[in-house]
Formats: structure tokens, C-alpha cells, sequence
């Protein structure tokens, strides 16, 4: 027991002495261990004991809570999209192949380490779409491309921002944020008018998920094959092959959904 206790310490000495020590302050920031607890008790709600709870239960009736939900996710990533237009793409001091990390200690920098975790903190908050799925027993909608996703995204931001906030990952923050902004605007419309859920358009949604792992992967490859920009190469080594992974899933739930023979729709 001991030995666990002094490697525990020991990871957390170098957690803090390679960390960022701006971000390490920030709520949920400074340990793994409160992302893993809320990761581990959302797998076990979603796998187990959400399921078990519902099975022999009506669906209950929470549209007004979901719809709420919803427009906090559609303004919460509105102000993300908004912040990094406005601390990174306007400001003019990055290229187009490169997107360096801000470590100085002015305004400018502490404002988009604050954005950073806000984007973070989204994908805490994303968690909660397969609670109200269960809760309102809609299990065919608990996929594993969902699940997968969510934790993957929810690890992943976690441990980037925790050494690396800003830098390369804005660029796949803001596409993400924009896409949610649609996809939590078309859930609160389902809501308010049930008939919108088979609506012509809902394809374009996913089209535009793939569109977003496309042009991600793509600005991730000319990041990696540019040779004088300081973002840690390792870390785009490690994105490209989840953004391939994420791309493969949502193509074969979009052939599933929307390309299937005729004969089979009917």
C-alpha cells in the first residue's frame, strides 16, 4: 500500500511541476482523480444503474428541463465560438498552419486560459444528454459512438489543457462549439415540434459532424508537417488517429440512418 501511496504522490509531483501551473488553479483542474469520479459514475450510471432504474418505469416526462438544457448548451457554446473569435482569430497573431500557445503572463493570455476550461467544462455538461436519454428511455440513442464520445472528448480535453490550454486544440474548440450550437439548436426544435425530428434537412447535421472531423484532420496533418511551430507535435499524433476513429463511427451511423436501400425503409 505504501508503494501505491508514494506512486500516487510521485504523479502528482509531476503533474505539477510539468503541468501548466495557470491552468492547475481552475476549477477540477489541479487532480485527474474529480474527471475520473465523474467519468467513472457516468459510465455507471449509462451502463447500469440508469437502465436498471428505468426498466420497469414510464419515461418520464422532463421535455421542459431538456429544453432548458438545450438553450444553455446552444448560448454556453455560442459564448465559447464568441470568446475564441475574439482572444485568438481576430486578434491577427497566428497562422494558419500554426497556432501557438500563449504563455505570458498578460490579460490577453489569462483570458484565453479562462476560455480553454469553459470549453472544457462544456463537455462536462455534454454528459448530461445520455442522462436525459435514459431518463426518458430512449436506449436506442445510448450507442456506443455516443458514449465513446463523450468520454473520449471529456479525457482528452482534460488532460491537453492540463499541460497544453490554448494553442493547435482552438482550432478544433471553435469548429466543435459551432457545431454544437446547431446540433443543441435542432434538439430544442424537436421538442417544441415533434415532426421536426424526421425533417428532410436532419441529415445535413451529421454531414456537417463529418465535415467537422474532415476539416479538423486535415488542419492537424499541415500542423504536423509544418517545421517551425512550437505546439507539441505529440499531441497532434495523438488527436489525428480519434479524429479518424470519430470520423469512421459517425459515417457508419450516417450510411445506417440515411443510405439505406429503399426496400429496407419501407
Amino acid at each position: 500500500m505504501s508503494i501505491l501511496y508514494e506512486k500516487y504522490t510521485g504523479f502528482l509531483e509531476w503533474l505539477d511541476e510539468n503541468g501548466d501551473s495557470r491552468i492547475k488553479e481552475m476549477w477540477l483542474m489541479d487532480s485527474p482523480w474529480p474527471v475520473i469520479t465523474i467519468l467513472a459514475a457516468y459510465l455507471y450510471f449509462v451502463l447500469k444503474i440508469g437502465p436498471e432504474f428505468m426498466k420497469y418505469r414510464r419515461p418520464m416526462n422532463i421535455d421542459r428541463v431538456v429544453m432548458v438544457y438545450n438553450i444553455i448548451q446552444v448560448l454556453f457554446s455560442l459564448y465559447i465560438v464568441r470568446e475564441a473569435f475574439r482572444l485568438v482569430w481576430l486578434q491577427g497573431d497566428y497562422r494558419s498552419n500554426c497556432i501557438e500557445i500563449d504563455y505570458s503572463d498578460t490579460d490577453l493570455a489569462k483570458e484565453k486560459i479562462w476560455a480553454v476550461w469553459l470549453y472544457f467544462f462544456s463537455k462536462i455538461l455534454d454528459l448530461l444528454d445520455t442522462v436525459f436519454f435514459i431518463l426518458r428511455k430512449k436506449q436506442n440513442q445510448v450507442t456506443f459512438l455516443h458514449i465513446y464520445h463523450h468520454t473520449m472528448v471529456l479525457s482528452f480535453s482534460w488532460g491537453v489543457l492540463r499541460f497544453y490550454p490554448g494553442g493547435q486544440i482552438t482550432f478544433f474548440g471553435t469548429i466543435n462549439a459551432f457545431v454544437h450550437v446547431v446540433m443543441y439548436s435542432y434538439y430544442f426544435l424537436t421538442i417544441l415540434k415533434p415532426e421536426y425530428k424526421k425533417a428532410w434537412w436532419k441529415k445535413y447535421l451529421t454531414q456537417l459532424q463529418l465535415i467537422q472531423f474532415v476539416i479538423t484532420g486535415l488542419h492537424g496533418i499541415i500542423a504536423l508537417l509544418t517545421t517551425d511551430c512550437s505546439f507539441p507535435k505529440f499531441i497532434i499524433l495523438l488527436a489525428l488517429p480519434q479524429d479518424f476513429f470519430m470520423f469512421i463511427l459517425f459515417w457508419d451511423f450516417y450510411k445506417k440512418a440515411y443510405r439505406q436501400p429503399k426496400n429496407k425503409l419501407t
